[in-house]
């Protein structure tokens, strides 16, 4: 029969990666391995619509996934969301991510707030089959994590946060004895840094950010024996909002991401002596602890520093608002052709009232055969000081 998680990890690999049809690649491709890549899943409209950026972008209600020290800026007392994102439709029609995020400021003093979301990555409904073909089991796959935040200023320019994360993913544990529920947990360190800088007659808003997100235990599907990384990921990301005038402004956000996770041990070797130095390789990529692969995952590219330079990811996007209740978004997203190969348009839109505010986004691919192309993205926000004055 067949097992199961290689038919649900042929999914999420497509969801991850483009593909890669150059002659003469396929010994270069080496992207990064982790698990539960659902947790690198951008969940809302606002920062889809912008090319997945978040780090330092203005503060709103799914800051939780971007950037949680954004919380101790924003503006309102409280605030909640609901994202939905159908995913690979060019493929399938049942694998979607939702997400519901909020946060709530403590006190009066406007200093700390915390925060927390809620992620669930189905991957539908998956038909296990024998190898005549015949069907033996339905498995429904899933994906999801649970995290709380605690952002407070440490100044009146900067803010910091951290944020604690549960995370358990099932790749259809019933369908076979050997395969079993992952479970883990992780923490988020982050800073965000804002100030008014002039710029001609203007006084612009420019903002500093940084997420180190998803430290935290290894992952295994196996009862133990043998352990995958998180994808630990390192943001970077710096805005600019620059008022047009009374009623129009316009902003321009740079985000750098880098996945802190060692390189996979590639075998490109033929003897036995070759063989055996790569599984000692592997070996020892297996023994790391999470910690230690932050740390090695500086270094260890095959290619030296020019790989570890392709490693990085680029976000640029850019938001234009008309008197805060209507915005359009574009951006780009930019990933090696070798380390995954995710290169796309997006762009977006928004409404907003004084209660709630409706947002979406669309993604453009400019890679052939890209599943993740024409892919949508859906947030409705609530902003509680708005739905208390209509109360009143």
């Amino acid at each position: 029969m067949t097992h199961p998680i290689k038919s649900i990890l042929s999914v999420l690999v497509l969801s991850l990666f483009s593909v890669v049809s150059v002659t003469g690649q396929k010994n270069t491709f080496n992207p990064i391995n982790t698990a539960v890549p659902a947790l690198s899943i951008a969940p809302d409209a606002r920062g889809g619509g912008m090319g997945d950026i978040g780090a330092a972008t203005t503060p709103d209600v799914h800051s939780q996934y971007w950037n949680p020290a954004k919380y101790a800026f924003h503006y309102s007392k409280a605030g909640v969301s609901l994202s939905y994102t159908p995913w690979l439709r060019k493929i399938v029609n049942d694998v979607a991510l939702a997400y519901v995020s909020g946060f709530y400021k403590l006190g009066d003093s406007d200093q700390q707030a915390i925060g927390t979301s809620l992620r669930y990555f189905s991957l539908g409904e998956i038909a296990m089959t024998e190898y005549g073909g015949a069907v033996y089991n339905q498995v429904t796959p899933y994906e999801m994590a649970f995290d709380m935040s605690y952002s407070r200023k440490l100044s009146e320019n900067y803010s910091m946060a951290v944020a604690l994360r549960y995370i358990r993913s099932d790749m259809g544990a019933g369908a076979d004895e050997d395969l079993q529920a992952g479970n883990a947990f992780s923490a988020d360190v982050a800073g965000y840094l804002n100030k008014y800088v002039v710029l001609g007659n203007s006084e612009c808003l420019w903002a500093l950010g940084f997420n180190v997100s998803n430290i935290g235990t290894k992952i295994s599907y196996d009862g133990g024996t043998t352990n995958q990384f998180l994808p630990t990921n390192l943001k970077i990301g710096t805005s600019l909002l620059y008022p047009l005038d009374d009623y129009n402004t316009i902003s321009f956000n740079l985000d750098l991401n880098k996945y802190l996770v060692p390189t996979l041990p590639v075998y490109t070797g033929s003897t036995t002596e070759e063989q055996a130095a790569y599984q000692k390789e592997l070996d020892d990529y297996n023994s790391l602890s999470p910690i230690s692969g932050i740390f090695k995952s500086f270094g260890d590219a095959p290619g030296g520093f020019s790989e570890e330079l392709k490693e990085v990811m680029v976000s640029l996007g850019t938001e234009y608002s008309y008197n805060e209740q209507f915005f359009v978004r574009g951006g780009y997203y930019y990933e090696n052709v070798n380390k995954g190969n995710r290169q796309y348009f997006s762009m977006g839109a928004g409404f907003k009232m004084s209660v709630f505010q409706l947002d979406a986004a669309y993604l453009i691919s400019t890679v052939q055969s890209n599943p993740l192309d024409q892919t949508l993205r859906f947030s409705l926000s609530f902003d509680m000081d708005g739905l208390r004055s209509l109360v009143k």
